[in-house]
């Protein structure tokens, strides 16, 4: 697309309150479609993307998420930016799969952060597990979010644009201050090192994504134990079910997870059965004594 339309796009998004990743995935999204026909997108005709689509299922191959992407990306163009009256898109649904995530034990979790080979690795897990956070919501934690009166966690703009608060752990928050004395920086939590960790008092950007990605990767290469598909995300999975078993409400751990809907916090209901165990011995106790009746 020319760059009109592509700077267009990007304004459009922004209206939408759409974070910067799902810019990035909706735009390339688009770069894809147009790459394949090798025309700028707004030539492209309906019957392409139709035809783009089906390539994409049929051949290609691509998972479920993979083609929400692309069809999001290229609905969102084609509906906002350059208006189209298509059918297909329309047409075009992608069922949501539902399967329940992988959640580590409290032994593994404890093994992971036991792994963790630097302060800077430890105190970022543990704040990712300990309070259920999503990636970029902690690698964009400020020392300003820290409340020690409370206790609590200030989450800024997660997902959806919203801010919460969270209960944050006093072993955490001691993990926290051990390592901000590390480099006591007056604003990053997570500051990126770099070469010279010297600069890391004065740095002015978190760590990268990747980074920390290939840490959690690194530490369960070292753990032949795990033998789960675990990535980071799997830290807050965790968060959320160890909650439910230790008997939380589920509707704190919704506010906590930051979800819009209680049905995505339900889903971790599947992958504990504390619930129905519970459940198993209070009916025990309200019907014990009827075979004496």
């Amino acid at each position: 697309m020319n760059n009109k339309l592509q700077n267009k796009m990007i304004e459009d998004m922004q209206l939408c309150d759409y974070c910067d990743r799902t810019q990035k995935s909706y735009s390339r999204a688009v770069r894809q479609l147009s790459n394949f026909w090798h025309v700028p997108a707004e030539e492209i005709a309906e019957q392409q993307v139709r035809e783009y689509f089906l390539y994409c299922k049929n051949d290609q191959g691509w998972s479920a998420s993979t083609m929400r992407i692309a069809y999001s990306g290229i609905k969102f163009f084609y509906t906002h930016t350059l208006p189209m009256d298509w059918e297909t898109l329309r047409l075009l649904k992608i069922k949501r799969l539902t399967t329940p995530p992988t959640v580590l034990s409290i032994n593994e979790v404890r093994l992971i952060l036991g792994t963790a080979r630097t302060p800077q690795a430890r105190a970022f897990l543990a704040t990712v597990y300990s309070c259920g956070l999503r990636l970029q919501e902690a690698l964009n934690l400020t020392v300003h979010d820290i409340c020690k009166e409370r206790m609590t966690l200030h989450v800024r703009q997660g997902k959806g644009g919203k801010d919460r608060y969270i209960p944050l752990p006093k072993s955490t928050y001691n993990l926290l201050v051990e390592y901000w004395k590390t480099h006591r920086n007056k604003a990053l939590l997570f500051q990126a090192l770099g070469r010279d960790r010297k600069k890391g008092r004065t740095a002015t950007t978190p760590m990268a994504r990747s980074s920390v990605q290939q840490m959690m990767r690194r530490i369960l290469k070292e753990l032949p134990k795990i033998k789960k598909h675990a990535t980071l995300h799997t830290l807050r999975h965790s968060y959320a079910t160890h909650l439910i078993e230790a008997g939380v409400n589920l509707r704190i751990v919704q506010q906590y997870l930051g979800h819009s809907s209680l049905e995505t916090t339900m889903i971790y209901l599947h992958v504990t059965d504390m619930g129905n165990s519970d459940a198993a011995a209070r009916i025990n106790r309200l019907m014990g004594g009827l075979d004496d009746a």
